[in-house]
C-alpha cells in the first residue's frame, strides 16, 4: 500500500493539470529504506508529448546524485496519462527501473465516468504490474 500526504497528492495532481494536455512526471525522495514520500520533485517531460514521458537525463543524473547525498531514494516515480486511464502502458512497464518504487500514474482523462482524474499506483517488478491500495492521510505518524 502506498500511504502518502493529502499535501503530495495534491501536488501530484495539480502538476499533472498543468503540464496537461502533455504528459507530467516527476518524483517523490524520502529517506532511503523509510518507504516514506517526503520530498516532491516534479521534473520536465523532456519529449513534452501527450502520450509519452521522458526525464532529461542529465536532469535524472542531477536529481539522483541529490538523492544520494541527501541518503534518499525515489519512493514514488509518477506521470500522467492524458487520453488514456491511469494503467501503466507496455512502455511504462519496460522503462520501469526501480523495484522498490510506488509507480503512480494520473489520468487527467476522465477514463472511467468516475471524474475529471484518476490517481493509481503500481508496483512494477521485472515486468509484473500490480495495483496497491493508496492511502491519503493528512500527515506521517
Amino acid at each position: 500500500m502506498l500511504t502518502i500526504t493529502r499535501a503530495l497528492y495534491d501536488r501530484i495532481v495539480e502538476h499533472a493539470r498543468a503540464d496537461h494536455p502533455d504528459e507530467a512526471c516527476g518524483v517523490v525522495a524520502g529517506p532511503v529504506g523509510s518507504g516514506r514520500p517526503e520530498r516532491f520533485i516534479p521534473m520536465l517531460n523532456a519529449a513534452r508529448s501527450p502520450t509519452f514521458y521522458e526525464f532529461d537525463s542529465a536532469d535524472l543524473l542531477k536529481l539522483y546524485r541529490e538523492m544520494d547525498d541527501r541518503d534518499e531514494e525515489p519512493v514514488i516515480i509518477y506521470h500522467s496519462h492524458t487520453a488514456t486511464e491511469a494503467y501503466p502502458s507496455r512502455t511504462d512497464i519496460t522503462y520501469a527501473n526501480e523495484p522498490g518504487a510506488h509507480y503512480v500514474l494520473v489520468s487527467t482523462a476522465d477514463a472511467d465516468g468516475a471524474g475529471d482524474f484518476q490517481f493509481r499506483s503500481y508496483t512494477i517488478v521485472e515486468g509484473v504490474v500490480e495495483e496497491e491500495d493508496v492511502k491519503v492521510v493528512e500527515e506521517y505518524a
